[in-house]
């Protein structure tokens, strides 16, 4: 048997190094069986996580994706957006599949903010208006954004309100939809129908609701090891991704502290997930998206459509400036390489290394739109192996310049990588050490 990998007594997390999309949640799944605690820190039900277990397709966009781990304590934190509705219908969803038990291994944080019909159709009037702009930002119109807003705001409610006293929850909901309609004319929301709604809720999510601080706190004095999920990617982070076009929390590290009550201190490994190749969907600078025959062929072999939209994403080469970017922030102790199986075909592979802005060599990560969508990006060409690997289950299996693909990757990061991804289920993955 291979060694821990996840640290008894400490908090070790996964999250995505690109723009999402890079296959977290098989990594989680890979680690779960280490875990005793999976906890959620930030983001809601616009992210979207696919677990393949034998013939069976589990989809999760809230539930953490550890929730199929029999012996593993799930945890939705304080830092995490929840709609209740879409968090049931989804569980149901995926009972269908052989999800089991699953209320049993549920905690959800009394901090945690709700997710409101009404934040939802604001989602949607936003995306209009700055459609109309030609601005869009190209969200997921889940209410994400909008229920972030309302908790800087202050005027948000949490699950804590929901199971207190009705009266007064009742009495604060009024005056978010009064606030929310003065900026909103077009917003109708049936005040009553909504509030009877969540009166029977309330009783039904009661006894998952607890104060994540402590059982986090509980988890890691009894030396258990705790597994954080993110959720989105780095370069969706409200501070350090590619603004305005970027989800509403924080994805990079400090989002495992501040969405879980996590001490810093407690945080031992973070694991970065690259995939092998460059996708986003939505909006937003891309500098090494392929509009071209490359970029269909790796959206068509990926099969690169949104696990929460269906929208189809656009596709590039792997952008080095960015992973590196995101391992400056976080740190990275190892990574996982995903989907190299969908370079199979490819003659020849081209990599991201290095940005310039109207001639000029740049020494950073550009945080303005403007220059990023303008940079040139210098490419290193990699001979591909034009052999599949979908079978390969050692690191010696695979092809040479396979190999030689990775420790490119490796070398210019300055990162080990830990797994490489060979296909979508749980047992197409390779541990390199």
């Amino acid at each position: 048997m291979p060694d821990p990998v996840l640290v008894k007594g400490k908090a070790c997390m996964v999250f995505g190094t690109q723009w999402g999309d890079e296959g977290k949640g098989k990594l989680v799944d890979i680690l779960a069986d280490e875990a005793d605690v999976i906890a959620r820190c930030a983001g809601g039900n616009n992210a979207g996580h696919t677990i393949v277990v034998g013939d069976a397709h589990y989809d999760f966009h809230l539930l953490p994706s550890g929730i199929i781990s029999e012996n593993t304590l799930s945890v939705i934190g304080n830092g995490v957006v929840v709609h209740i509705e879409s968090m049931f219908a989804e569980a149901a969803k995926n009972e269908k599949k052989g999800l089991k038990n699953w209320q049993d291994r549920l905690v959800i944080s009394d901090r945690a903010h709700i997710v409101f019909d009404l934040h939802q159709e604001i989602d949607g009037l936003q995306e209009v208006e700055k459609s109309a702009g030609g601005k869009s930002i190209g969200t997921t119109k889940k209410g994400i954004g909008p229920t972030y807003s309302s908790k800087t705001e202050r005027t948000g409610l949490r699950m804590a309100e929901l199971l207190g006293d009705f009266s007064e929850f009742s009495e604060r909901f009024r005056t978010m939809v009064a606030g929310a309609q003065m900026r909103h004319s077009d917003l109708v929301v049936d005040v009553e129908a909504e509030l009877a709604k969540y009166k029977e809720l309330a009783e039904e999510v009661r006894p998952m609701v607890k104060d994540t601080v402590y059982v986090m706190y509980d988890a890691l004095q009894k030396n258990q090891a705790v597994l954080v999920e993110g959720a989105n990617a780095q370069m969706l982070d409200i501070d350090f991704g590619t603004f305005p076009y970027v989800t509403s929390s924080s994805c990079s590290v400090g989002g495992a502290c501040t969405g879980l009550g996590l001490p810093p201190s407690k945080l031992e490994r973070v694991f970065g997930v690259v995939k092998a190749y460059t996708t986003r969907v939505g909006g937003g600078a891309f500098p090494t998206e392929q509009l071209n025959d490359d970029g269909e062929k790796l959206q068509q072999v990926g099969a690169e459509f949104g696990v929460t939209t269906g929208r189809k994403r656009r596709c590039g080469w792997l952008d080095l400036v960015v992973v590196k970017y995101t391992h400056m922030i976080n740190d990275l102790y190892s990574m996982m390489i995903t989907k190299l199986d969908v370079l199979d075909d490819f003659a020849e592979i081209k990599v991201g290394i290095k940005y310039s802005h109207k001639g000029q060599p740049l020494d950073n990560f550009p945080a303005c739109m403007d220059v990023l969508n303008e940079v040139e990006v210098e490419y290193v060409t990699l001979p591909g192996w034009q052999t599949s690997i979908k079978d390969c289950r050692t690191y010696d299996d695979l092809p040479e310049n396979a190999k030689n693909y990775l420790k490119f990757i490796a070398d210019f990061l300055g990162v080990p990588i830990q797994w490489i991804g060979v296909g979508p289920k749980r047992d197409s993955t390779i541990r390199v050490f």
